[in-house]
């Protein structure tokens, strides 16, 4: 029972309750629909570049250049991976050069665009905050709202994928 919700477990018990009832209830896909109704149309490698430049031209202005950004089929969420990001920095002759990559989970191409930008703008986040700390999850919700809520709203489609299988009419 308790692996059933392994993607909320540090949330609260009264939280955790009342996903078990929607289960329980068979309500978790409907709840989602109902908030998320269609996927985006962000599943290139070269979209997907182009939107998160644009976050990152608006919110990261001093930042070192995003050098790459692609979907991934590699990453695994089973091991708590959604996205990757990669500082790479380079001595060449006497400037030290930096690039910054940031990979997204395949999964992210079928799902509805309000879980697309919440990863990315974690991703982007840590170009300013490379820990996961209060600053860090600031940043997050200034730069997108309903941060917070839209990635307690992935881990309960996670859930429910687990447990079901994905949610077609987003594919």
């Amino acid at each position: 029972m308790m692996d059933e919700l392994k993607y909320i477990l540090n949330y609260n018990q009264q939280l955790k309750d009342q996903v078990r009832v929607m289960i329980a209830k068979n309500k978790l896909k409907n709840y989602l629909l109902g908030k998320y109704k269609t996927s985006h149309n962000i599943t290139t490698d070269k979209a997907l570049y182009n939107y998160i430049d644009q976050f990152k031209k608006e919110y990261f202005k001093k930042s070192a250049p995003l050098t790459k950004a692609k979907f991934d089929s590699k990453i695994d969420i089973i091991h708590n991976a959604l996205g990757t990001h990669h500082f790479i920095s380079k001595v060449q002759g006497k400037k030290l050069k930096s690039k910054n990559e940031i990979y997204i989970a395949s999964i992210f191409k079928n799902l509805p665009s309000e879980f697309l930008t919440m990863i990315v703008v974690h991703e982007l986040s840590h170009f300013k905050q490379k820990e996961h700390n209060k600053a860090f999850y600031n940043m997050c919700q200034y730069i997108y709202e309903p941060y917070h809520q839209v990635e307690f709203d992935l881990r309960l489609y996670l859930t429910y994928r687990d447990l079901n299988g994905k949610i077609e009419e987003w594919s």
